[in-house]
């Protein structure tokens, strides 16, 4: 069979819940929904790390972070980039014939830049400055603060992170519809080439500060916006620090009123970007290659936007973070319109599958599964999911998260546990740990965490804490 293209478009702190075909009640997402119809939406995918620099340094790898030592983000006391010497998927592919190209966003996940890995084209974010100064766009206005791209009011903070209208671009002039473009062009120039080719594209979006243009910005009413199952959360029983991760945000007492204009911002750039991804589409079907590439929506974590009345993500493991969309179309492999709920971790099974579909070894490093054989049911996906916590923000905070299809155990290694019945409360408001109901639970979860964290080389399960988790000597 012809090797395929590989199209994968990665975004920033999406969650599972929002998109139309994962079931929220007022989003358009209709290219992403487009895509799932006509190929496999995996229902269980969760990120290995619940924070960007990490996961994307296991997408390269298709390591833990315990195994590629990238543990936090740029401006942490504990960040560090990835082991250079691994292996990655990308490295393997261009010197197997692919094309690569990266637009967007990279988080100093390893060494250098993608062109150290592989990759022949690299257009980051910063370019995006340099375009819309060479279009004589403007980079300052009295009163505006230049954040990540874009130009918003100057505020105190943590409001200036809180969505507003852009009202200094037009959609054409915006940071999502500048990376389509730059992936569009990528795209006719890899393929009048004649070689297979990947393409990455990552956008900044939906992480905020969500600056979305009309009609984006207007297209969700805030009292049309219903509360997430997690809102209001009164952390009862729960870790310290997940107030004081209140307090940090200046939301701490918060009601709906305040939050629901945050969301509608939230999704509003969501539906923006789905219609850029829907331009990228577009020209997959102009040059009539639609059918012989890969093409792949999902992203790094997801964001609390309100969630148990949080902002961001940052010390905790509950849904609203952890679970992501990914959602894959290849008609000659992938079934057609397939829900598939078996357990995957996105960018650790990502890097076998990009390898595996082009016919090449895995490396004996790689820690993942083929989610093209899960979604055709030739392989079993994983019995749970694991996810990985080290620190940031506020300095360490070391948690390992275990979740099956009913109950999540969450261990803080400075702080109380958590252990949720995610099927009798999905909302994850109830921390069910010093129930005596819920002991075997409990043990039965920690028990399944020492295996997890044995396999993965953590270094955390030392004599204290195996312990903790097995002889149960902490609540």
């Amino acid at each position: 069979m012809k090797r395929p293209n590989i199209i994968l478009i990665h975004s920033d702190q999406h969650r599972f819940d929002c998109l139309g075909i994962n079931g929220h009640p007022l989003l358009q997402t209709p290219n992403i929904d487009g895509l799932a119809r006509e190929g496999v939406n995996f229902t269980n995918a969760f990120t290995p790390a619940p924070i960007c620099t990490p996961a994307r340094a296991s997408l390269f790898t298709g390591l833990w972070s315990t195994q590629h030592l990238c543990l936090s983000i740029p401006g942490s006391e504990i960040y560090r980039p990835a082991n250079p010497n691994l292996p990655t998927f990308s490295k393997i592919l261009s010197e197997n014939g692919y094309i690569l190209g990266y637009v967007g966003k990279y988080h100093d996940e390893l060494p250098g830049t993608p062109k150290d890995y592989g990759f022949r084209d690299y257009i980051p974010l910063s370019e995006y400055i340099k375009w819309r100064k060479e279009k004589g766009l403007p980079l300052e206005k009295e009163g505006f603060v230049l954040f990540a791209g874009y130009l918003i009011k100057k505020k105190e903070f943590p409001y200036m992170w809180f969505g507003e209208e852009d009202v200094v671009n037009k959609l054409e002039e915006t940071m999502l519809a500048w990376g389509a473009d730059r992936t569009i062009e990528l795209l006719e120039r890899y393929h009048s080439s004649g070689k297979p080719f990947f393409i990455r594209w990552d956008p900044f979006e939906p992480h905020l500060p969500n600056v979305v243009p009309e009609p984006y910005y207007s297209l969700y009413p805030p009292e049309k916006i219903k509360p997430w199952n997690s809102f209001p959360d009164p952390l009862e029983r729960k870790p310290f620090i997940q107030s004081q991760q209140r307090r940090t945000w200046k939301v701490e007492g918060w009601g709906w009123d305040k939050w629901a204009p945050i969301v509608s911002r939230y999704l509003g750039v969501i539906t923006l970007l789905d219609h850029q991804i829907g331009r990228v589409l577009e020209k997959l079907r102009e040059l009539g290659i639609e059918d012989d590439t890969l093409i792949i929506y999902t992203t790094d974590h997801g964001d609390m936007c309100g969630g148990h009345g949080m902002m961001d993500k940052h010390f905790v493991m509950y849904e609203d973070v952890v679970h992501i969309p990914l959602i894959m179309r290849y008609p000659p492999l992938l079934p057609k319109g397939k829900v598939c709920d078996e357990f995957v971790i996105n960018e650790i099974d990502l890097a076998t599958t990009f390898l595996s579909l082009a016919g090449l070894p895995i490396p004996k490093t790689f820690k993942g599964k083929d989610l093209v054989r899960i979604a055709r049911g030739e392989e079993k996906g994983r019995e749970d999911a694991l996810s990985i916590y080290h620190g940031a923000q506020l300095g360490s905070w070391t948690q390992r998260m275990v979740r099956d299809r009913e109950w999540k155990y969450v261990w803080n290694a400075s702080g109380e546990d958590e252990l949720y019945n995610l099927r009798e409360y999905p909302g994850e408001l109830r921390n069910l740990v010093e129930e005596p109901a819920y002991k075997g639970e409990l043990a039965r979860l920690r028990k399944r965490l020492v295996q997890w964290m044995e396999e993965v080389n953590d270094i955390m399960l030392n004599s204290w804490t195996r312990a903790q988790l097995e002889k149960g000597t902490k609540p």
